[in-house]
Protein backbone atom coordinates (compact mmCIF):
# COMPACT_ATOMS: atom_id res chain seq x y z
CA UNK A 1 0.00 0.00 0.00
CA UNK A 2 2.78 2.40 0.99
CA UNK A 3 4.67 1.64 -2.22
CA UNK A 4 1.56 2.40 -4.28
CA UNK A 5 1.06 5.76 -2.57
CA UNK A 6 4.75 6.61 -2.97
CA UNK A 7 4.66 5.65 -6.66
CA UNK A 8 1.57 7.80 -7.17
CA UNK A 9 3.28 10.75 -5.50
CA UNK A 10 6.37 10.31 -7.67
CA UNK A 11 4.29 10.12 -10.85
CA UNK A 12 2.36 13.23 -9.82
CA UNK A 13 5.58 15.08 -8.98
CA UNK A 14 6.91 14.44 -12.47
CA UNK A 15 4.21 16.76 -13.80
CA UNK A 16 5.40 19.69 -11.67
CA UNK A 17 7.76 21.10 -14.37
CA UNK A 18 4.93 20.94 -16.93
CA UNK A 19 2.56 22.70 -14.52
CA UNK A 20 5.26 25.30 -13.83
CA UNK A 21 5.81 26.02 -17.54
CA UNK A 22 2.04 26.21 -18.10
CA UNK A 23 1.64 28.61 -15.17
CA UNK A 24 4.43 30.85 -16.50
CA UNK A 25 2.71 30.92 -19.91
CA UNK A 26 -0.65 31.85 -18.35
CA UNK A 27 0.96 34.63 -16.31
CA UNK A 28 2.96 35.89 -19.31
CA UNK A 29 -0.29 36.10 -21.30
CA UNK A 30 -1.86 38.22 -18.57
CA UNK A 31 1.23 40.41 -18.24
CA UNK A 32 1.72 40.92 -21.97
CA UNK A 33 -1.85 41.23 -23.24
CA UNK A 34 -3.51 43.06 -20.37
CA UNK A 35 -0.79 44.90 -18.46
CA UNK A 36 1.43 45.78 -21.43
CA UNK A 37 -0.72 45.96 -24.55
CA UNK A 38 -4.10 46.99 -23.13
CA UNK A 39 -3.16 49.18 -20.17
CA UNK A 40 0.32 50.52 -20.98
CA UNK A 41 0.82 50.90 -24.75
CA UNK A 42 -0.75 54.19 -25.86
CA UNK A 43 -0.75 53.77 -29.64
CA UNK A 44 -3.72 51.78 -30.97
CA UNK A 45 -1.74 50.79 -34.06
CA UNK A 46 1.07 49.48 -31.86
CA UNK A 47 -1.41 47.51 -29.75
CA UNK A 48 -2.78 45.85 -32.89
CA UNK A 49 0.68 44.96 -34.22
CA UNK A 50 1.87 43.58 -30.88
CA UNK A 51 -1.23 41.42 -30.40
CA UNK A 52 -1.48 40.35 -34.05
CA UNK A 53 2.02 38.85 -33.95
CA UNK A 54 1.89 37.62 -30.36
CA UNK A 55 -1.16 35.37 -30.59
CA UNK A 56 -0.13 33.22 -33.62
CA UNK A 57 3.35 32.74 -32.14
CA UNK A 58 1.86 31.77 -28.78
CA UNK A 59 -0.55 29.36 -30.49
CA UNK A 60 2.08 27.37 -32.40
CA UNK A 61 4.39 27.42 -29.36
CA UNK A 62 1.69 25.91 -27.13
CA UNK A 63 0.71 23.47 -29.89
CA UNK A 64 4.30 22.22 -30.22
CA UNK A 65 4.67 21.98 -26.43
CA UNK A 66 1.44 20.00 -26.14
CA UNK A 67 2.49 17.58 -28.90
CA UNK A 68 5.93 17.09 -27.34
CA UNK A 69 4.42 16.39 -23.94
CA UNK A 70 1.42 14.26 -24.89
CA UNK A 71 2.76 12.17 -27.79
CA UNK A 72 3.51 8.67 -26.45
CA UNK A 73 7.08 7.44 -26.83
CA UNK A 74 7.43 4.90 -29.62
CA UNK A 75 8.35 1.43 -28.30
CA UNK A 76 9.95 -1.47 -30.21
CA UNK A 77 7.49 -3.79 -31.99
CA UNK A 78 6.57 -7.10 -30.40
CA UNK A 79 8.92 -9.05 -32.68
CA UNK A 80 11.89 -7.53 -30.81
CA UNK A 81 10.78 -8.97 -27.46
CA UNK A 82 11.99 -12.34 -26.24
CA UNK A 83 9.50 -14.88 -25.01
CA UNK A 84 9.33 -15.24 -21.20
CA UNK A 85 11.05 -18.62 -21.56
CA UNK A 86 13.95 -17.23 -23.63
CA UNK A 87 14.26 -14.23 -21.34
CA UNK A 88 14.62 -16.44 -18.27
CA UNK A 89 16.97 -18.76 -20.11
CA UNK A 90 19.20 -15.86 -21.16
CA UNK A 91 19.62 -14.57 -17.61
CA UNK A 92 21.21 -17.82 -16.43
CA UNK A 93 23.66 -18.18 -19.31
CA UNK A 94 27.36 -17.43 -19.50
CA UNK A 95 28.44 -14.48 -21.66
CA UNK A 96 29.42 -16.59 -24.68
CA UNK A 97 26.18 -18.54 -24.56
CA UNK A 98 24.24 -15.28 -24.33
CA UNK A 99 26.06 -14.01 -27.41
CA UNK A 100 25.11 -17.11 -29.42
CA UNK A 101 21.45 -16.94 -28.36
CA UNK A 102 21.17 -13.22 -29.13
CA UNK A 103 22.84 -13.64 -32.52
CA UNK A 104 20.35 -16.40 -33.26
CA UNK A 105 17.47 -14.21 -32.16
CA UNK A 106 18.45 -11.19 -34.30
CA UNK A 107 19.03 -13.15 -37.49
CA UNK A 108 15.55 -12.18 -38.73
CA UNK A 109 15.59 -8.66 -37.30
CA UNK A 110 16.91 -5.53 -39.08
CA UNK A 111 19.58 -4.82 -36.47
CA UNK A 112 23.05 -3.45 -37.24
CA UNK A 113 24.16 -1.87 -33.97
CA UNK A 114 26.08 -3.77 -31.30
CA UNK A 115 27.08 -3.24 -27.70
CA UNK A 116 30.62 -2.33 -26.65
CA UNK A 117 31.61 -6.02 -26.59
CA UNK A 118 30.13 -6.74 -30.02
CA UNK A 119 26.95 -8.47 -28.82
CA UNK A 120 23.48 -7.49 -30.11
CA UNK A 121 22.12 -4.89 -27.73
CA UNK A 122 19.68 -6.42 -25.27
CA UNK A 123 17.53 -4.69 -22.62
CA UNK A 124 17.36 -6.72 -19.44
CA UNK A 125 14.50 -4.61 -18.07
CA UNK A 126 12.22 -4.90 -21.11
CA UNK A 127 13.52 -8.34 -22.20
CA UNK A 128 13.87 -7.15 -25.78
CA UNK A 129 16.45 -6.63 -28.50
CA UNK A 130 17.14 -2.93 -28.84
CA UNK A 131 16.48 -1.63 -32.37
CA UNK A 132 19.16 0.53 -33.95
CA UNK A 133 19.29 3.91 -32.16
CA UNK A 134 16.83 2.69 -29.52
CA UNK A 135 17.62 2.95 -25.80
CA UNK A 136 16.01 2.16 -22.47
CA UNK A 137 14.64 5.08 -20.45
CA UNK A 138 14.84 4.40 -16.73
CA UNK A 139 12.33 7.20 -16.00
CA UNK A 140 9.68 5.92 -18.42
CA UNK A 141 10.63 2.26 -17.74
CA UNK A 142 10.57 1.32 -21.41
CA UNK A 143 12.76 1.15 -24.50
CA UNK A 144 12.25 4.12 -26.82
CA UNK A 145 12.82 4.21 -30.58
CA UNK A 146 15.60 6.63 -31.58
CA UNK A 147 15.74 7.96 -28.06
CA UNK A 148 17.30 11.41 -27.75
CA UNK A 149 16.88 12.08 -24.02
CA UNK A 150 14.28 12.21 -21.27
CA UNK A 151 13.12 15.79 -20.71
CA UNK A 152 11.59 16.60 -17.31
CA UNK A 153 10.17 19.87 -18.67
CA UNK A 154 7.81 17.88 -20.90
CA UNK A 155 7.62 14.81 -18.63
CA UNK A 156 8.28 12.62 -21.62
CA UNK A 157 11.00 10.89 -23.56
CA UNK A 158 12.10 12.79 -26.64
CA UNK A 159 12.59 10.31 -29.44
CA UNK A 160 11.42 9.22 -32.86
CA UNK A 161 7.72 9.92 -32.27
CA UNK A 162 8.09 13.50 -30.98
CA UNK A 163 11.58 14.80 -31.80
CA UNK A 164 10.27 17.12 -34.52
CA UNK A 165 7.74 18.53 -32.05
CA UNK A 166 10.51 19.08 -29.50
CA UNK A 167 12.70 21.02 -31.96
CA UNK A 168 9.70 23.14 -32.98
CA UNK A 169 8.86 23.72 -29.32
CA UNK A 170 12.37 25.08 -28.76
CA UNK A 171 12.27 27.17 -31.96
CA UNK A 172 8.88 28.73 -31.27
CA UNK A 173 9.92 29.21 -27.64
CA UNK A 174 12.86 31.28 -28.85
CA UNK A 175 10.57 33.27 -31.18
CA UNK A 176 7.99 33.82 -28.42
CA UNK A 177 10.46 35.01 -25.79
CA UNK A 178 12.38 37.22 -28.23
CA UNK A 179 9.17 38.89 -29.38
CA UNK A 180 8.05 39.51 -25.79
CA UNK A 181 11.48 40.79 -24.77
CA UNK A 182 11.82 43.04 -27.83
CA UNK A 183 8.38 44.63 -27.58
CA UNK A 184 8.51 45.09 -23.80
CA UNK A 185 12.10 46.39 -23.76
CA UNK A 186 11.30 50.09 -24.14
CA UNK A 187 8.70 49.87 -21.37
CA UNK A 188 11.23 48.09 -19.19
CA UNK A 189 13.46 51.16 -19.61
CA UNK A 190 10.53 53.43 -18.74
CA UNK A 191 10.14 51.52 -15.46
CA UNK A 192 13.59 52.68 -14.36
CA UNK A 193 12.97 56.26 -15.47
CA UNK A 194 9.73 56.35 -13.45
CA UNK A 195 7.58 56.87 -16.54
CA UNK A 196 5.37 53.89 -15.65
CA UNK A 197 2.86 54.01 -12.82
CA UNK A 198 0.58 51.53 -11.11
CA UNK A 199 1.13 47.96 -9.98
CA UNK A 200 1.12 46.72 -13.57
CA UNK A 201 4.63 48.11 -14.07
CA UNK A 202 6.02 45.28 -11.93
CA UNK A 203 4.44 42.72 -14.26
CA UNK A 204 6.19 44.41 -17.18
CA UNK A 205 9.47 44.43 -15.27
CA UNK A 206 9.36 40.70 -14.51
CA UNK A 207 7.95 39.91 -17.96
CA UNK A 208 11.05 41.39 -19.59
CA UNK A 209 13.41 39.62 -17.18
CA UNK A 210 11.68 36.25 -17.69
CA UNK A 211 11.59 36.63 -21.47
CA UNK A 212 15.31 37.42 -21.68
CA UNK A 213 16.25 34.59 -19.30
CA UNK A 214 14.21 31.97 -21.16
CA UNK A 215 15.31 33.30 -24.56
CA UNK A 216 18.98 32.82 -23.68
CA UNK A 217 18.51 29.26 -22.40
CA UNK A 218 16.17 28.20 -25.22
CA UNK A 219 18.40 29.73 -27.91
CA UNK A 220 21.32 27.56 -26.80
CA UNK A 221 19.21 24.39 -26.75
CA UNK A 222 17.58 25.20 -30.09
CA UNK A 223 20.93 25.79 -31.75
CA UNK A 224 22.31 22.54 -30.33
CA UNK A 225 19.38 20.46 -31.54
CA UNK A 226 19.45 22.06 -34.98
CA UNK A 227 23.09 21.00 -35.14
CA UNK A 228 22.15 17.45 -34.12
CA UNK A 229 19.35 17.41 -36.72
CA UNK A 230 21.57 18.37 -39.65
CA UNK A 231 24.21 15.87 -38.45
CA UNK A 232 21.55 13.14 -37.96
CA UNK A 233 22.61 12.42 -34.39
CA UNK A 234 20.74 12.11 -31.14
CA UNK A 235 21.94 13.61 -27.87
CA UNK A 236 22.93 10.13 -26.68
CA UNK A 237 24.85 9.47 -29.91
CA UNK A 238 26.75 12.74 -29.55
CA UNK A 239 28.20 11.42 -26.28
CA UNK A 240 28.54 7.76 -27.32
CA UNK A 241 28.74 7.02 -31.06
CA UNK A 242 26.70 4.07 -32.35
CA UNK A 243 28.66 0.83 -32.26
CA UNK A 244 28.74 -1.67 -35.11
CA UNK A 245 30.46 -4.99 -35.71
CA UNK A 246 33.63 -3.20 -36.86
CA UNK A 247 33.61 -0.50 -34.17
CA UNK A 248 32.04 2.90 -33.43
CA UNK A 249 31.00 5.21 -36.24
CA UNK A 250 29.78 8.70 -35.24
CA UNK A 251 28.94 9.53 -38.88
CA UNK A 252 27.02 6.33 -39.66
CA UNK A 253 23.64 8.02 -40.17
CA UNK A 254 24.94 11.24 -41.75
CA UNK A 255 23.37 11.39 -45.23
CA UNK A 256 24.02 15.08 -45.89
CA UNK A 257 22.45 18.17 -44.33
CA UNK A 258 19.22 18.23 -46.35
CA UNK A 259 18.62 14.48 -46.18
CA UNK A 260 19.33 14.54 -42.45
CA UNK A 261 16.88 17.40 -41.96
CA UNK A 262 14.23 15.55 -43.97
CA UNK A 263 14.67 12.48 -41.77
CA UNK A 264 13.12 14.51 -38.95
CA UNK A 265 10.95 17.09 -40.75
CA UNK A 266 9.93 15.16 -43.87
CA UNK A 267 9.89 16.26 -47.49
CA UNK A 268 6.67 18.32 -47.44
CA UNK A 269 8.08 21.82 -46.91
CA UNK A 270 4.66 23.27 -46.11
CA UNK A 271 4.55 21.03 -43.01
CA UNK A 272 8.08 21.69 -41.77
CA UNK A 273 6.97 24.42 -39.38
CA UNK A 274 3.80 22.70 -38.14
CA UNK A 275 3.80 20.30 -35.17
CA UNK A 276 2.36 17.43 -37.18
CA UNK A 277 4.23 14.16 -37.59
CA UNK A 278 6.16 14.07 -40.87
CA UNK A 279 9.37 12.23 -39.87
CA UNK A 280 10.53 9.57 -42.32
CA UNK A 281 10.58 5.85 -41.64
CA UNK A 282 9.28 3.83 -38.72
CA UNK A 283 11.99 4.40 -36.14
CA UNK A 284 13.12 0.78 -36.48
CA UNK A 285 15.52 0.99 -39.41
CA UNK A 286 17.53 3.97 -40.64
CA UNK A 287 19.52 4.61 -43.83
CA UNK A 288 23.24 4.41 -43.18
CA UNK A 289 26.09 6.23 -44.86
CA UNK A 290 27.88 3.04 -45.85
CA UNK A 291 26.91 -0.59 -46.27
CA UNK A 292 30.32 -1.74 -45.10
CA UNK A 293 28.86 -2.84 -41.78
CA UNK A 294 26.10 -4.98 -43.29
CA UNK A 295 26.14 -8.28 -45.10
CA UNK A 296 23.80 -8.91 -48.02
CA UNK A 297 21.34 -10.97 -45.97
CA UNK A 298 20.97 -8.25 -43.38
CA UNK A 299 20.50 -5.61 -46.08
CA UNK A 300 17.77 -7.75 -47.58
CA UNK A 301 15.99 -8.01 -44.24
CA UNK A 302 16.28 -4.26 -43.70
CA UNK A 303 14.88 -3.65 -47.17
CA UNK A 304 11.89 -5.91 -46.51
CA UNK A 305 11.19 -4.13 -43.21
CA UNK A 306 11.46 -0.75 -44.92
CA UNK A 307 9.06 -1.81 -47.66
CA UNK A 308 6.68 -3.06 -45.01
CA UNK A 309 6.88 0.29 -43.22
CA UNK A 310 6.06 2.15 -46.44
CA UNK A 311 3.13 -0.17 -47.10
CA UNK A 312 1.74 0.49 -43.63
CA UNK A 313 2.26 4.26 -44.05
CA UNK A 314 0.48 4.25 -47.42
CA UNK A 315 -2.44 2.25 -46.06
CA UNK A 316 -2.69 4.58 -43.06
Amino acid sequence: MGGGVLGCCIQTGKWFPVVFISAVLVWSYYAYVLQLCIFTVDSVALKVVFLAVYHPVLFVFCWAYYKTTMTPSAAPPQSFFLSPRDGSLLEGMAEEEQRRLLEQYVKDLPVLSRSQNGVPRYCEQCKCIKPDRGHHCSVCSQCVLKMDHHCPWVNNCVGFSNYKFFVLFLGYGVLYTLWVATTSGSYFVKFWTNELTGEGRFHILFLFFAAVMFAISLLGLFGYHLFLTVKNRSTLESFRPPMFSDGPDPEAYDLGKLANFEQVFGTAKVKWFLPVFTSQGSGITFPIQSTANADSNLLGRRESWTQGDHTQSDSA
